[in-house]
């Protein structure tokens, strides 16, 4: 049996919602594992820990990181200038 144009991009079509739908699902999910991680170094820091150890166990971009202190009212040390020591 020879698929037609017409089945064949509907079955193509229907892969790429499934696909898209997957992938909708799993942003969900690392959005809110984002979220946790962001509480849990926001904590970190609250209570104390080593910012270097909280930015070597949360793997995210220290930009990041010192968004998320700032946004929760911690202190961060201002950036050096380039070329700065």
């Amino acid at each position: 049996m020879v698929e037609i144009p017409e089945e064949q991009q509907a079955q193509a079509l229907r892969r790429v919602a499934e696909a898209a739908a997957r992938r909708a699902e799993a942003q969900a999910r690392v959005d809110e594992i984002t979220e946790e991680l962001r509480q849990a170094a926001v904590t970190a820091a609250a209570v104390g820990a080593s910012r270097s150890r909280i930015r070597a166990l949360a793997k995210v971009n220290v930009n990041r990181l010192y968004a998320w202190w700032t946004e929760a009212g911690l202190e961060v040390r201002p950036k050096k200038a380039p070329g700065g020591s």
